[in-house]
């Protein structure tokens, strides 16, 4: 089964975190098929980067979100501005 999670790189006390689909039985730090963005919390407001389109496609394939990424792109899309179609 696919996940979808938090991959932690950077330093001590400096974190840095990659979205990328693992399978769920490999560790966060292994191989992984895809990188999705990344989240930075370190920076005021804290960054994230997340390509939704592929997101979706990888939900759509049966890939399972971590509570943290879903908690994420919740904010994303709330945060994003609605297109209105002329």
């Amino acid at each position: 089964m696919l996940r979808i999670r938090l991959r932690r790189e950077g330093s001590r006390n400096r974190p840095f975190f990659r979205v990328v689909v693992s399978e769920s039985r490999r560790t966060p730090t292994g191989p992984t098929v895809d990188t999705l963005g990344y989240y930075d919390p370190k920076l005021d407001p804290p960054a994230v980067e997340l390509d939704l389109d592929r997101y979706q496609t990888w939900v759509d394939q049966g890939a399972h979100p971590s509570d943290t990424v879903r908690s994420l792109v919740k904010k994303l899309r709330a945060a994003a501005p609605t297109v209105a179609e002329p």
